[in-house]
């Protein structure tokens, strides 16, 4: 079965099989969780609230702490190009939060026992170990499967009603997140700035959906040079699109390209 969620912004999409119903409360309190504490476009959260002076840092809870904290380890690890304040000093944990909701629901899911499970968040998609449980369809990425298998069709940034091409997610490789300026304009900030940068837009493939998610960001940011350095530092596989259209992408996603007969 699937079931829609509207939260951050954007729209989840859960997928489990039609005997697991009753996980999807569990996984409605996280996403909405999140949303209230988190967004910024929300004046009741708690992130608003220290956006705006209300409440300082040093009283904020163990949660958001935690988030921001993980979000700071990912700036040093990445040299500044995740980042989680804005230009103007605002924090600013969208880099990260949502990625940690999909995390958060798919370990509940795990942990219950649910067999088969996908979730996608605004086209940022986690399979269970064993294979995704039905088709998904969203504006950036289109997911289908048969097996343990899912195939996660990635938007062509230059024309977004055409595919660029079809990935499989299976264990260990059950990731997917996608960061660019395609679908939002150059959002994304580095050092103080939201200067555009080489890459229109970024996909990484791993086993961890916050890893994929910061790491497409800070490619975006950096461009060639953050695609060579998170290939050299991290078990991934990234294609990216420049602003001519033209493709990089790390060996093992051309490996997996070939596979589906997608490259010479």
């Amino acid at each position: 079965m699937r079931h829609i969620i509207q939260t951050m912004g954007t729209v989840a999409s859960l997928e489990v099989p039609s005997e697991w119903a009753d996980a999807v409360a569990t996984i409605d309190r996280i996403f909405d969780a999140t949303n209230r504490r988190f967004s910024l476009y929300r004046s009741d959260s708690e992130l608003s609230m220290i956006a705006d002076g209300r409440l300082s840092l040093s009283a904020a809870s163990e949660v958001l702490l935690a988030s921001y904290s993980r979000a700071l380890d990912w700036r040093n690890a990445t040299g500044d190009l995740f980042s989680p304040h804005r230009p103007d000093g605002v924090i600013d944990l969208n880099g990260i939060v949502k990625a940690e909701a999909i995390e958060q629901a798919g370990a509940q899911l795990m942990a219950a026992g649910c067999p088969v499970w996908s979730i996608n968040v605004g086209g940022d998609i986690l399979v269970s170990p064993t294979g995704g449980a039905s088709g998904v369809t969203t504006a950036t990425t289109a997911a289908t499967t048969t097996s343990a298998v899912l195939h996660a069709g990635i938007a062509d940034p230059h024309k977004p009603t055409e595919l660029l091409c079809s990935l499989e997610l299976r264990h260990p490789r059950r990731a997917i997140a996608t960061s660019g300026s395609a679908q939002r304009g150059d959002h994304i900030w580095r050092g103080g700035s939201t200067e555009s940068t080489q890459f229109v837009q970024v996909s990484v493939v791993t086993n961890d959906i916050v890893t994929a998610d910061v790491l497409a960001t800070a490619i975006v940011a950096g461009g060639q040079d953050a695609l060579d350095d998170v290939a050299d530092r991290w078990d991934v596989d990234v294609i990216a699109v420049d602003r001519t259209g033209a493709l990089k992408a790390t060996p093992g996603l051309l490996r997996s390209l070939a596979a589906n007969g997608l490259t010479d």
